[in-house]
C-alpha cells in the first residue's frame, strides 16, 4: 500500500492505493468508505480493497472529509480523487475508461452525488489537475444512502454532510439527479437493514431505469445494516461473486 495527499493543505485528504502482487486487468476502484459522513469503516475501506487485491484488481481507498467539514468539501474530496487516479493512469497501470467508485452506506451517497451531482462547487480549479474530468465510469453501491425523503431516508447521514444547508437537501438527493449520462451502476442491499431502508437502492435503481441507464440491483431477503464482506453469510457474501458477473458482462475483466 502507498498513500498519497490530494490536495496542499497541511490536512489534507489522502488516498491509498492497493496494487495487486498478480494483476489481472486494468480496471480502478475507488473505494469509499461509509460511516454516516462521520467516521469512516476499514471493513467498507481497506477490507475492500485488499480483497480486490486478491482478484487482481488494483484499488484505491479514499478518505474523504466528513463532519464539520461540510458540503461541498466531501464531494470535492471525491472528485479530486477520480481526477487523481485517471490523470496518473499510466504511472497506476489502469485505464482511465474503466475507473469505478465504490461505497457502501453513506460512502454509496457520496459515490451517488458523485456520479449525478454536476454543478460546479467551491473549492475547483485551483489547478490544472481539476482540468481532468472527475465522473467514473461505473458506480458499485452496497447498501446506499440515497434518498432525502423523510419517509425513508437516513437523517444523521444527510445532517453530517450538510450541516446548515440541510433544509436544502433535496438538491443532494441522487435518485433526483440522475440523467442519461449517469454511469451505469450494481447496487446490493438487504431487505432486513433497519438503518438504511432497502427503498433507497429501489427508488435509485427506477430512476436510472427510466433514464435508460443500465442498473444491475440485487436485494438479499435477510441480513442487517453493514454487512460488508459478508464473510459469515455465504448467501449475503454471494453479491462478490455477482460483482464480478458484471464486470464480465462489460468486459471489464
Amino acid at each position: 500500500m502507498k498513500e498519497f495527499t490530494l490536495w496542499n493543505e497541511k490536512d489534507s485528504t489522502k488516498i491509498e492505493w492497493y496494487e495487486p502482487k498478480n494483476k489481472k486487468s486494468d480496471v480502478a476502484i475507488l473505494v469509499f468508505p461509509g460511516g454516516g459522513y462521520l467516521q469512516l469503516c476499514d471493513y467498507e475501506g481497506k477490507d475492500y480493497a485488499e480483497y480486490l487485491n486478491t482478484l487482481g484488481i488494483t484499488a484505491f481507498v479514499v478518505y474523504y472529509r466528513r463532519d464539520p467539514n461540510y458540503f461541498p468539501l466531501p464531494l470535492l474530496d471525491a472528485r479530486r480523487a477520480v481526477r487523481f487516479v485517471r490523470s496518473n493512469a499510466e504511472k497506476f497501470g489502469i485505464s482511465k475508461d474503466k475507473i469505478a467508485v465504490m461505497g457502501s452506506s453513506a460512502g454509496g451517497h457520496l459515490c451517488a452525488l458523485l456520479s449525478t451531482y454536476k454543478e460546479r462547487i467551491d473549492g475547483e480549479g485551483t489547478d490544472s489537475l481539476d482540468e481532468t474530468d472527475y465522473m467514473p465510469n461505473a458506480q458499485i453501491l452496497c447498501y446506499p444512502v440515497i434518498s432525502s425523503d423523510e419517509s425513508i431516508f437516513h437523517k444523521w447521514s444527510y445532517m453530517s454532510l450538510l450541516g446548515e444547508q440541510y433544509p436544502d437537501k433535496e438538491k443532494y438527493s441522487p435518485e433526483l439527479l440522475v440523467s442519461e449520462n449517469t454511469p451505469r451502476a450494481f447496487i446490493w442491499h438487504t431487505a432486513e437493514d433497519k438503518s438504511v431502508a432497502v427503498e433507497n437502492s429501489y427508488r435509485y435503481a427506477t430512476a436510472l431505469f427510466r433514464k435508460g441507464v443500465p442498473c444491475e440491483l440485487h436485494v438479499f431477503p435477510y441480513g442487517a445494516h453493514g454487512r460488508a464482506l459478508s464473510l459469515d453469510d455465504p448467501h449475503v457474501a454471494q453479491w462478490k461473486e455477482l460483482l464480478l458477473n458484471w464486470f464480465r458482462l462489460y468486459k471489464w475483466i
